[in-house]
C-alpha cells in the first residue's frame, strides 16, 4: 500500500497519530479475531450435536413407521419462529427464544391414543431442526465477521503499520538532511562573513598603514 505524503512536519504528525491507532487497535484486533473463532467453532459443534440429536430421535422413532401411516398429514405445522438477538464477541447473532405452533382439534375418542404423543414427538423434532438452522446462520454471521477481522488485523500488520512507518522514517531522514543541509549553509554563511571581516579588517588596516607612511613622509619633506 503506497501511502501518499508531503516532507513536512505537519504530515509527520499526521502519520504518527494514524500509526498510533492502528497500533493501539491491532491487540484488540487479535483478541477480537481469536474470540471469534472460537465461537464459530462453538456454533459449529452445537449444529452438529442438535443435527446428530434429529437422528437420533428420528431414529429412536422407527418402531412408530406404521403408525404414522394413520397420522393426519398437516395436523401441526410450525406457525412462528419467534428469535432473539444475543450479541456473541461483540457481533449481533440470532438465538431461539421459541417456535409457536399450530395444530388443528382432533377427536381424542376417534384418534388413536398416541395422536397426542405424536404431537408432542413433531413438536420436539421440529424445535431440534430449527434450532440447528439457527446455530447454522449463528456459524456463518460470526464466521464472516471473522473473516472480515482477520482482514483488518492483516492489513494493519502486513500493509499500514509498515506502510505508515517506512513514510515515517522517510520524512524523518529528508527532515534531518534538510537540517544539516541548513546547518552547513548557515556555517558556510558564518565563515564567509568572518572572512569578509577579516579582509575589511585588513583593508583598513592597510589603509592606517598607508596614511601614516604619507603622513611620515610629509614630516620629513617639511623638515628638509
Amino acid at each position: 500500500m503506497a501511502i501518499k505524503f508531503q516532507y513536512n512536519k505537519t504530515a509527520l504528525n499526521n502519520l504518527n497519530k494514524q500509526l498510533k491507532v492502528r497500533t493501539n487497535a491491532l491487540p484488540t484486533l487479535k483478541n477480537k479475531e481469536s474470540a471469534l473463532r472460537v465461537e464459530v467453532k462453538n456454533a459449529k459443534v452445537k449444529s452438529r450435536k442438535l443435527l446428530d440429536e434429529l437422528d437420533k430421535a428420528l431414529k429412536s422413532y422407527d418402531y412408530l413407521a406404521a403408525l404414522w401411516n394413520e397420522f393426519e398429514p398437516g395436523l401441526i405445522s410450525v406457525k412462528d419462529v419467534k428469535l432473539k438477538t444475543e450479541k456473541v464477541a461483540g457481533i449481533k447473532t440470532p438465538g431461539l427464544e421459541k417456535v409457536e405452533y399450530d395444530v388443528k382439534e382432533f377427536d381424542l375418542f376417534k384418534k388413536p391414543l398416541w395422536y397426542s404423543d405424536g404431537v408432542g414427538i413433531l413438536q420436539n423434532l421440529a424445535q431440534i431442526g430449527i434450532e440447528s438452522e439457527i446455530y447454522k446462520e449463528k456459524m456463518r454471521l460470526l464466521d464472516y465477521s471473522r473473516k472480515k477481522t482477520t482482514q483488518k488485523v492483516n492489513l494493519y500488520e502486513k500493509v499500514q503499520i509498515p506502510g505508515y512507518q517506512e513514510a515515517i522514517r522517510k520524512i524523518k531522514r529528508y527532515m534531518e538532511d534538510e537540517e544539516n543541509l541548513s546547518k552547513a549553509s548557515q556555517k558556510i554563511v558564518k565563515e564567509r562573513h568572518v572572512l569578509e571581516e577579516e579582509d575589511e579588517q585588513l583593508k583598513d588596516l592597510g589603509d592606517k598603514v598607508e596614511r601614516n607612511y604619507m603622513e611620515a613622509s610629509e614630516i620629513d619633506d617639511s623638515e628638509r
